[in-house]
């Protein structure tokens, strides 16, 4: 069983930034690749971005492209969310979830573990 746990949340204004960390606690990443997701009230859970276990490969949902960057660092167990240029349509609950896999999986069925979430909220 992998416990993952979120922070880094917060509330920030349109068009700053902030980061979020997932750290778990297995032993080692390594061969997990990793993901998070997001979701706002009333609506279902989405995919943000993943990043497959070496970190040699990344995937982002169109709507954060450009302005937020997956990256893990294995030897801490976690990985991290930059988000830079928040809008308000950014603020949800982001959760991050984790597979063991060697593919890069994007969907809420690919996961194997997910963490608490951490609230994000972004005003205008």
């Amino acid at each position: 069983q992998v416990q993952l746990v979120e922070s880094g949340g917060g509330l920030v204004q349109a068009g700053g930034s902030l980061r979020l960390s997932c750290a778990a606690s297995e032993r080692t990443l390594r061969a997990y690749a990793g993901a998070w997701f997001r979701q706002a009230p009333g609506k279902e859970r989405e995919f943000v971005a993943a990043i497959n276990w070496s970190g040699s490969n990344t995937y982002y949902a169109d709507s954060v492209k450009g302005r937020f960057t997956i990256s893990r660092e294995n030897a801490k167990n976690t990985v991290y969310l930059q988000m830079n240029s928040l809008k308000p349509e950014d603020t949800a609950v982001y959760y991050c979830a984790v597979a063991r896999t060697a593919g890069l999986p994007t969907n809420v069925d690919g996961f194997d573990y997910w963490g608490q979430g951490t609230q994000v909220t972004v005003s205008s």
